[in-house]
């Protein structure tokens, strides 16, 4: 079953459409630093923004930055949202249980689908970046060496440890809005209000996070630490958001598939 779900992903040409849509904007980005001057000058302004202009390796996680806040996360919640609520839509969700497949594992296979399809989506958008900022930015680095935001210098080692917390941070945040897709997915009978109901989650999130009215509550939110991966360039690394981040993903992740496994394992299929 995993195998045909992964199978099904690569193959699929909506997958390779919408890597390739996310992984336009942090190309259209490089190519307007290197063709304007809306960027800081060398050595001048914040200090990583300063080194990403003049070594295109650090490119990449500006690319990252760029896709997590928004476009990666829609892409997450309908592909998520289409798990489930997919196969009952096109009427096949019954006869695919019919085979010896158990709920559980097709759950856990879509699951594991979602996982992939996210870190596909990473992979692509990190070698892209890469390659377009070393092209269009160089390689010369500033003071000699890899800054971080603090603008303190970084060795090689260090950004490649980096840079796979951020990557395995941000992973863990998309499984949170997978895990809520999911959910949905098993509630509703259709991927698009699976994928609508996420957003409105996920916008009604970052709109909240601007009312002071809401801040007892600002920590629980969904999107609350999603940039919190910017303090794992700092020096020190501020590991305080991080943390708390990956505890709230934790809880959603955990409380949001236990609620679609609840549901779909004792939900009657009718199509």
């Amino acid at each position: 079953m995993l195998g045909v779900e992964l199978h099904q992903l690569v193959r699929s040409r909506r997958t390779w459409v919408t890597i390739l849509l996310i992984d336009l904007l942090p190309t259209i980005v490089a190519v307007l630093l290197k063709l304007t001057d809306i960027g800081p000058r060398p050595g001048t302004g914040p200090a990583f923004l300063s080194a990403v202009l003049t070594d295109g390796t650090l490119f990449p996680l500006a690319a990252m930055a760029i896709v997590l806040p928004l476009f990666l996360p829609i892409a997450v919640a309908i592909q998520a949202g289409d798990a489930i609520a997919g196969e009952a839509e096109q009427g096949t969700l019954r006869y695919l249980l019919v085979r010896p497949v158990g709920r559980t594992r097709l759950l856990v296979a879509k699951l594991v689908s979602v996982i992939a399809f996210v870190l596909l989506t990473l992979a692509v958008v990190a070698v892209t970046a890469y390659v377009v900022g070393v092209l269009l930015l160089g390689t010369q680095r500033v003071a000699g060496a890899t800054t971080t935001v603090s603008g303190t210098p970084l060795t090689q080692g260090e950004l490649v440890t980096r840079t796979f917390l951020a990557l395995a941070y941000a992973l863990l945040c998309m499984l949170g809005v997978a895990a809520i897709a999911l959910f949905l997915s098993t509630v509703v009978d259709t991927p698009l209000a699976a994928a609508m109901g996420t957003m409105a989650v996920l916008v009604g999130s970052t709109l909240l996070l601007t009312l002071d009215a809401a801040d007892s509550i600002a920590a629980f939110l969904p999107t609350r630490y999603w940039l919190a991966f910017v303090d794992l360039f700092r020096d020190p690394i501020l590991w305080r958001d991080v943390v708390r981040g990956t505890l709230l993903q934790g809880a959603y992740v955990l409380v949001f598939l236990g609620a679609g496994w609840a549901n779909f394992a004792t939900k009657d299929i009718t199509r």
